[in-house]
């Protein structure tokens, strides 16, 4: 990122962090791993001020130590020389400080970090699927009860635009016996995939709850369905993964390997460079934006794919469209119907299986600067 516009007389002037709260548009319920989500969530925001100017955006594990010592903080210092922020600045406010270069800059993130692949100034359209497909099925004692629930959840997700699903699977690893359970998930990944139709990608997520032979067994099972990729079909591992890789292509099916979520193997980016694993999948909000953007760059080196998760925070789906300009090899914007008080995201769209970036200034997302001065005062902090 070109950083030579930034003057040395701009100085960060204020810090305050609040917890805004939202619903998603329908209860999540449990995965392979865990309980039922719920449907309340919130995101942690921090609103910065440099020279006069405020920038809005995700804050993840700042302290009121950290902002209060980086107060009177030069923006340029927080810099290197290529235009990436600095290690220490990255998870704790790097969201609300490219959106406040943004905004003085009058231009989206996405143009300030776009690469090479990408056409400055076309508009930013980027693939998306629905995220929302969980274990709600887990009350219904009949088999097909529950693949009708969950075909009529991914109808839903038809008539907000989208045409590709990921669906969690492993029912068997905690919430079910386990065949009973397994047959279930091969059951519903049918039923979603003639709901999406022969276009339809469809991803499903056991969320480490298969093993080996269990992950071969329901692929096998599901080689008719149009299945782009397996996601945590087992705790990362390369002996097995090698031992997957080499079945699907014995088998010449082309389902991709993808891992990377909540305590990934640090060993994981070797291993998807051996071969073993297709697509990496670190959280956009921890290690985040500024980190995606260097892993990103390596992965398109070696011909991987980057698809960053996100579940669980708002803010995080729309970064995920704009670090996209800066991937040649990025797969999805991972989508979750959330929707948060006094964040206003209207200014995105999902069509027809696309995630419209808006060509707004910042992260293109409208904050209530009243309602956000409210939760500061009563369950946040501030520092100037």
């Amino acid at each position: 990122m070109d950083i030579s516009a930034i003057l040395p007389d701009w100085k960060v002037e204020k810090i305050e962090v609040a917890a805004l709260r939202g619903e998603r548009a329908r209860n999540a319920g449990s995965n392979g791993r865990l309980g039922e989500h719920g449907k309340r969530c919130s995101v942690g925001i921090a609103r910065i001020t440099i020279d006069g100017q405020t920038g809005y955006g995700s804050t993840g594990l700042l302290t009121q130590a950290q902002g209060e010592a980086l107060i009177g903080k030069r923006l340029i210092d927080l810099f290197d020389s290529e235009g990436r922020l600095l290690e220490p600045y990255r998870i704790p406010l790097e969201y609300p400080i490219l959106d406040w270069l943004g905004r003085r800059r009058n231009e989206p993130v996405y143009e300030m970090i776009s690469g090479s692949h990408r056409e400055q100034g076309s508009p930013l359209v980027v693939p998306c699927y629905d995220t929302s497909l969980y274990f709600d099925d887990l009350h219904l004692a009949d088999e097909r009860e529950a693949v009708k629930l969950l075909e009529e959840e991914a109808a839903q997700g038809l008539a907000k635009g989208h045409r590709h699903f990921k669906i969690k699977v492993g029912r068997g690893g905690r919430h079910m016996p386990i065949w009973e359970g397994t047959k279930r998930d091969i059951a519903i990944i049918h039923g979603v995939a003639g709901v999406a139709g022969p276009s339809g990608r469809i991803m499903i997520d056991a969320n480490n709850a298969y093993n080996l032979n269990l992950t071969k067994e329901v692929l096998a099972a599901v080689a008719d369905v149009n299945l782009y990729w397996i996601e945590e079909a087992f705790h990362e591992d390369d002996v097995l993964y090698a031992d997957l890789k080499a079945w699907l292509q014995s088998r010449n099916q082309e389902v991709l390997i993808a891992d990377g979520e909540g305590l990934a193997s640090p060993h994981l980016v070797n291993w998807a460079m051996k071969g073993y694993v297709d697509v990496l999948q670190y959280d956009i909000i921890h290690p985040g934006f500024t980190h995606w953007l260097e892993l990103g760059a390596k992965l398109d080196s070696h011909g991987l794919r980057s698809a960053p998760h996100c579940y669980g925070n708002a803010y995080g789906i729309y970064a995920l469209g704009h670090v996209a300009a800066g991937i040649k090899n990025f797969e999805f914007v991972e989508c979750d119907d959330i929707v948060i008080e006094g964040m206003d995201v209207s200014a995105y769209r999902i069509e027809d299986g696309l995630f419209h970036v808006p060509a707004k200034a910042g992260f293109g997302i409208d904050f209530d600067d009243e309602l956000f001065a409210r939760e500061v005062a009563k369950s946040g902090w501030s520092r100037q």
